[in-house]
């Protein structure tokens, strides 16, 4: 599998609304009271919000590119100091998608490897991440990039 880590463009719209909407199914498969579950014009919805990110000085999506597939994304930004998360200036992994094809082949970890060395250039001093309690294999990936846990999310219905 020879895989390509580019930054996406507006072309690639289509498959990022197509992976952000398996990213969100993901997620409410999960825990359906806490996530949102991928309804009518989701695939459309994140689509346009990633593209809308393409142009920003702050904020990156890349896409893993397999013969001219997009098989992955990730999206990454810069965040300034936040008194709300007690935590100075940081990047910030929003996003990891990558196809059940694509999976266990290292797209994931070159598609991070591109997002840290992105934040990296632009002097971020640590990167965080929120990662799904129940996701497992994506938390294997991130300890060994070196991530370690710092905080736990907890959730109350009312």
């Amino acid at each position: 599998m020879t895989i390509v880590i580019r930054p996406a463009d507006p072309r690639d719209a289509d498959p990022l609304g197509q992976l952000g909407t398996m990213l969100m199914q993901t997620h409410y498969d999960f825990d359906p009271q806490r996530f949102l579950a991928p309804g009518p014009g989701a695939r459309s919805g994140y689509a346009g919000f990633l593209v809308s990110r393409l142009e920003s000085h702050d904020e990156r999506v890349f896409v893993a590119e397999e013969d001219g597939t997009i098989v992955g994304y990730v999206y990454v930004a810069l965040e300034p100091l936040s008194w709300k998360e007690l935590r100075g200036p940081a990047g910030f992994v929003h996003d990891v998608a990558v196809t059940d094809a694509a999976r266990r082949h290292g797209v994931g970890t070159q598609l991070m490897e591109a997002a840290l060395g992105w934040l990296r250039e632009r002097g971020a001093p640590r990167v965080i991440l929120w990662t799904a309690a129940r996701n497992e294999d994506a938390q294997s990936v991130f300890r060994k990039l070196g991530f370690r846990e710092t905080m736990r999310e907890m959730t109350l219905e009312l």
